[in-house]
């Protein structure tokens, strides 16, 4: 089972980069084929029906849109913004919304965030479920929150908490296994 990776995080020592690499080793510990991005990798415009109707989806917008669609299930990690979605994560998911079918449908999505506040980006998970269920995309039932993300790692890039740590190994193993399973049935 191949799994999508990323961080909707531009900034270089990003705690949600972190945080979507950690979760990439933990996905690759039980057996899921990993492709993890860099979200830089997926440069593109502000979403403009100008833009598009001229020149068609960015270069970036359609890389983006073909990694999710060549993996069985994806994990967005996302920073918070004033409470919600950061604007580039957003610009894409606006680009890639205008492919028909959704590179999204069908694909079981699990989502993450990571922020020094008490509550971890926990409204940024909140907010981009609406988003994305439209788009077919299956929400697994559950989302995982860093709080205090700027003192959660250890030196290793492990979580200093051995009881989130095992909080979040519980939520990726039920993640595989319903993902593994949407495969087979």
């Amino acid at each position: 089972m191949r799994i999508f990776v990323f961080a909707g995080s531009l900034r270089k020592d990003s705690v949600n980069k972190k945080l979507a690499g950690l979760i990439s080793q933990k996905l690759e510990g039980l057996g899921a084929e990993v492709d993890f991005a860099d979200f830089r990798e997926f440069e593109m415009p502000l979403y403009d029906n100008d833009i598009e109707q001229s020149d068609g989806l960015p270069a970036g917008a359609q890389g983006l849109a073909d990694r999710i669609s060549a993996s069985d299930a994806f994990v967005i990690v996302t920073p918070e913004y004033n409470h919600s979605i950061p604007g580039p994560l957003k610009n894409a998911i606006d680009w890639i919304s205008r492919i028909r079918p959704y590179p999204t449908a069908g694909k079981i999505c699990f989502l993450a965030s990571a922020a020094p506040s008490m509550v971890g980006g926990s409204r940024a998970v909140i907010a981009l479920r609406p988003v994305l269920s439209p788009m077919g995309a299956w929400l697994s039932g559950d989302s995982f929150s860093l709080a205090q993300a700027n003192q959660a790692f250890d030196d290793n890039g492990g979580l200093a908490n051995a009881d989130i740590e095992k909080l979040l190994d519980g939520m990726l193993d039920r993640f595989v296994k319903v993902s593994a399973s949407a495969q087979t049935s």
